[in-house]
C-alpha cells in the first residue's frame, strides 16, 4: 500500500500539534507507556527499550507509507502527550480496508476530547488528503472510552473479530459517510 495524497508532517489543530517524532520525545513516551493505567488495554506496560523500538516503527511507517501516527503535543506548553493518527495493518482480517485511526494519550490528558480532536484531524487527513475510501478503528469491548472516542469521531460500530490474540471491536466509516457526518 502506498499513500496517494500529499504527506502531511503536521497538523495543527485548537488545541494540539500532531507532529514527527523527535528524539527528546522517548522519555516522556516511554514514562507514559510504563503507567500500567495507560496500557491496560494493551498486551501490557513497555520497557525504556520497547518504547525506543515502537517508536522506531513508527518512523519507519511514515517512511514507507507517507502517513502514520504523529507525536502529539499540547500547543500551547509544547509537553508531548502521547500518539495520533493513522496505521497501516497488513494483518487487520476484516475486510480491504486496513488503515486505523489511534490514539494513546498520557493519563493526565484523558477526559479533555485531545483524542477525538486528533481523531477527527487524522479522519480528515486520511479522507481528504490521503483519498483513502474507509478508515477503521480498533479497541478492545471493554474500553469503553476509545469506542465513545471513536463513536464522536463519526464511526460507527461494525462487529467484533479476533485479531492479534484478542477479541476486539472495530468501528470504521467510508468518506461519504464522514463528510455527512461532520455537515
Amino acid at each position: 500500500m502506498s499513500s496517494r495524497g500529499a504527506s502531511i508532517f503536521e497538523i495543527e489543530t485548537t488545541r494540539l500539534l500532531l507532529r514527527q517524532w523527535r528524539d527528546d520525545d522517548l522519555d516522556p513516551y516511554s514514562r507514559m507507556c510504563a503507567n500500567p493505567e495507560v496500557m491496560r488495554y494493551l498486551p501490557g506496560t513497555m520497557t525504556r527499550e520497547q518504547s525506543e523500538e515502537q517508536i522506531a516503527k513508527f518512523v519507519r511507517h511514515w517512511k514507507e507509507y507517507g502517513f502514520g501516527l504523529w507525536a502529539a503535543e499540547i500547543r500551547e506548553t509544547e509537553a508531548f502527550i502521547g500518539f495520533i493518527g493513522l496505521q497501516y495493518s497488513e494483518d487487520w482480517p476484516e475486510g480491504e480496508h486496513k488503515t486505523e485511526v489511534g490514539w494513546r494519550l498520557d493519563r493526565s490528558c484523558w477526559g479533555r476530547g485531545l483524542a477525538t480532536e486528533g481523531a477527527l484531524a487524522s479522519l480528515r487527513h486520511g479522507f481528504v488528503e490521503l483519498g483513502l475510501e474507509r478508515i477503521i478503528s480498533i479497541t478492545l469491548p471493554e474500553n469503553i472510552a476509545s469506542r465513545r472516542v471513536m463513536e464522536k469521531s463519526g464511526l460507527a460500530l461494525r462487529g467484533e473479530t479476533r485479531w492479534r490474540g484478542f477479541d476486539v471491536v472495530w468501528y470504521d466509516a467510508g468518506r461519504q459517510e464522514w463528510e455527512m457526518y461532520r455537515s
